[in-house]
């Protein structure tokens, strides 16, 4: 069965990165067409890059960074609940991003931003950064608003349409995992070859 994780964009105290996460999962996990695990980067341990060779290397000095590679590589696809910090990604996703680069290879990934635009900024730059990762992004996004989808900026509430648009996002998550799935076989058994 196909599985998407969701990961955790901000490890930030008094996140609303985690309610997020777990709204996506709630929603996802009525789904019967995939299994949703959710990922949070708080629990992952990663400090900043360390590593002496790019990802693309493959050469992966650090245990914490072997552990995220195994945490990562078992997945089909993606979606990235990510905030806005300062017109842009969390500096914590973007590190979990570059630590890894065949782990992210032909997979799809979707996203949820928030934040007082939605996170619509961040969701940009994590475009470009997929993109050299070899992710496939799907069009759909969700972008939920401080000033619409929060109570006082605190609850999560997102309005109907927001449900509307995360299943949309889902479909899409899970259609191009699946599709994608013929280049992961060809890749794992080129490099068993």
């Amino acid at each position: 069965m196909t599985t998407i994780a969701i990961i955790t964009g901000s490890t930030r105290p008094g996140r609303h990165s985690e309610r997020v996460a777990r709204w996506v999962l709630d929603v996802a996990g009525r789904r019967d067409d995939a299994r949703f695990e959710l990922v949070d980067l708080a629990e992952q341990d990663l400090p900043h890059l360390d590593e002496p060779v790019p990802a693309s290397g493959g050469q992966y000095a650090g245990e914490h960074t072997r552990r995220w590679a195994a945490t990562v590589a078992p997945f089909d696809g993606f979606v990235f609940v990510t905030p806005e910090y300062n017109h842009s990604v969390p500096g914590v996703l973007k590190n979990a991003l570059d630590y890894l680069y065949a782990e992210w290879n032909d997979k799809a990934a979707g996203f949820v931003g928030y934040g007082v635009l939605g996170g619509a900024r961040a969701v940009e730059h994590l475009r470009l950064v997929a993109a050299e990762l070899q992710l496939a992004t799907v069009r759909t996004q969700v972008a939920l608003s401080f000033h619409h989808d929060f109570r006082e900026y605190r609850e999560l509430d997102p309005e109907p349409r927001q449900r509307a648009a995360l299943d949309e996002l889902l479909d899409q998550v899970v259609a191009w995992s699946d599709a994608l799935a013929p280049l992961r076989a060809a890749r794992a058994a080129a490099a068993a070859a």
